[in-house]
């Protein structure tokens, strides 16, 4: 596939891309239903009896603090998206958001603005993380309770028993490897692009291949590095360092902007987000927004399953000790709090600044996006120190999510072993950057991302499956503890109770399947 891209860089991704718009076309409505019945299901997971289990054995403790695994997390997790969408997003949705009946928001003022907040909300909200989350509970429970190895192909173990052994096992573990691989790397091409067009923005710096190469090589060095020293050290600590400069640049804005109106209007919007999220969840759009919510919400969507086995394992594999709801509570709300608040801080800060005169703001975003972070930069005060400081977060996110990227990757071609052998986390490393490299000088970096793109769709199944095989799990669990202290009239309540709720799930997933057909 990667000889593929990159001599046959236009024919790759015509293919691609048509495929991805047949898929836009007649499966719309199957992806947005079924990521809003995923995050339905880590909800009740959050409310069942299911939420004490506990990641690992009895006397268990966490690996890593709260804040070391939040920032971990969430440099893994969402990290480059912010600083290039934070602006960015708001201000395009603010611009050019649907206006038919069909896209009404409920609960909505300032309509321009609060529809704005609300869209992007939706596309980095509970959604995309419950994803993760479903990959990251499965995998760290079967690990860390079950001493499955840690890949992708233990998740089935409940439905498929020793089979996830054979070679369906195995297509699941490679798809995985060339997903992480392809969307590390595209990554990795078109973020140096963008941080190409900030050293030329700020400092002259040319832009061409030569340089984007150099940066593609210094983030796979310090990746490499990162990775070798292993998770608790270097990646802990670079995910850690990075918070803290994503930190004084969100505290800075924030001071700049105004903190009393950011706050309320943080509060504001996360109601709107509240009121709305059901609809959103459910909606594959009228006639007249269905081309605007296949080129966004199921564009988005396809991303996020896309990253999910890279992001799911990795979350996995620093979860040890938590409890199934204490996982799925920080999974779903603290990066999702947090990314709310970012997005309010310069999101509506620049929508702000573009009501009030910066037109140049508007006019980035529709032409270089790479640039507005920079540009909304310059209309605060010491432009100069901050767009610096924003330059040095972008790159920390890359390496970050390089090495996280590496590190999946090892596990899995390790056998699920949680530490590799070090030439191995080295050849992965540089694998990922010359990969990147050489499709960047070639030209099929955009092909292999929307092949990347093209994996959602089978993995949307395999999600869809894996509720099943977890409840499965989870409801043996549960029983085979009920037994253990017998209930007092001789029925057993949680057997009734969870299979109703199993059938209730597959007749959802079933409606789900009938409306994306």
């Amino acid at each position: 596939m990667v000889l593929m891209a990159i001599f046959l860089p236009i024919i790759s991704e015509n293919f691609y891309s048509n495929s991805f718009d047949w898929i836009k076309t007649h499966l719309n409505g199957f992806i947005i239903y079924s990521v809003g019945g995923i995050l339905l299901f880590a909800i009740f997971l959050l409310m069942s009896p299911f939420r004490k289990f506990k990641l690992g054995k009895e006397d268990d403790k966490p690996e890593f603090s709260y804040l070391s695994w939040m920032a971990m997390l969430f440099s893994a997790g969402m990290g480059i998206g912010l600083l290039f969408n934070g602006v960015s997003e708001p201000l395009l949705h603010f611009q050019g958001l649907p206006e038919s009946k069909a896209f009404l928001l409920k609960g909505v003022s300032d309509t321009s603005t609060n529809k704005a907040m609300i869209t992007t909300f939706f596309h980095w909200g509970l959604s995309g993380w419950a994803i993760y989350g479903l990959i990251g509970l499965s995998l760290a429970y079967g690990h860390y309770k079950k001493d499955r190895p840690l890949s992708l192909r233990s998740m089935f173990v409940p439905l498929l028993g020793d089979r996830v052994n054979g070679k369906i096992g195995d297509v699941i573990d490679i798809t995985a490897v060339v997903g992480t691989l392809f969307g590390v790397a595209s990554s990795l091409g078109f973020g140096v692009s963008q941080i190409n067009g900030g050293l030329n923005y700020l400092f002259g710096v040319p832009i061409g291949p030569t340089v984007q190469v150099l940066l593609i090589a210094g983030i796979t060095m310090v990746a490499t590095i990162s990775v070798v020293t292993g998770v608790d050290k270097g990646v802990k600590l670079l995910s850690e360092i990075n918070l803290v400069f994503a930190g004084i640049l969100l505290i800075f804005v924030f001071i700049a902007i105004g903190p009393l109106g950011l706050l309320e209007k943080y509060g504001s919007n996360i109601l709107n987000y509240a009121e709305n999220l059901a609809f959103l969840s459910f909606s594959k759009g009228k006639e007249s927004t269905s081309n605007w919510m296949g080129s966004w919400t199921m564009f988005y969507w396809c991303w996020w399953i896309a990253w999910s086995p890279f992001v799911g394992l990795f979350i996995a594999r620093i979860s040890k000790g938590r409890t199934v709801g204490e996982f799925l509570s920080g999974v779903l709300f603290v990066p999702t709090g947090l990314t709310f608040l970012w997005f309010t801080i310069f999101g509506n800060g620049g929508i702000s600044l573009f009501k009030g005169g910066a037109t140049d703001l508007g006019e980035i975003v529709t032409t270089d996006i790479s640039l507005s972070m920079f540009h909304f930069l310059e209309n605060l005060p010491m432009s100069s120190i901050t767009c610096i400081l924003a330059l040095i977060v972008v790159f920390l996110f890359f390496v970050t999510s390089s090495d996280s990227g590496s590190y999946v990757i090892d596990m899995i071609t390790a056998g699920g072993h949680p530490n590799p052998p070090t030439h191995q986390k080295i050849y992965w490393a540089c694998m990922e950057g010359i990969v990147a490299a050489v499709l960047l000088l070639m030209g099929g970096l955009k092909a292999l991302q929307m092949a990347m793109i093209n994996v959602s769709l089978p993995f949307t199944f395999v999600l869809i499956g894996l509720c099943f095989s977890l409840l499965k799990e989870f409801n043996m669990d549960y029983l085979e503890e009920r037994e253990k202290v017998p209930s007092s009239n001789g029925i057993n309540i949680g057997a009734w109770t969870h299979q109703i709720t199993a059938s209730l799930i597959l007749g959802i997933s079933a409606y789900i399947f009938s409306q994306g057909f």
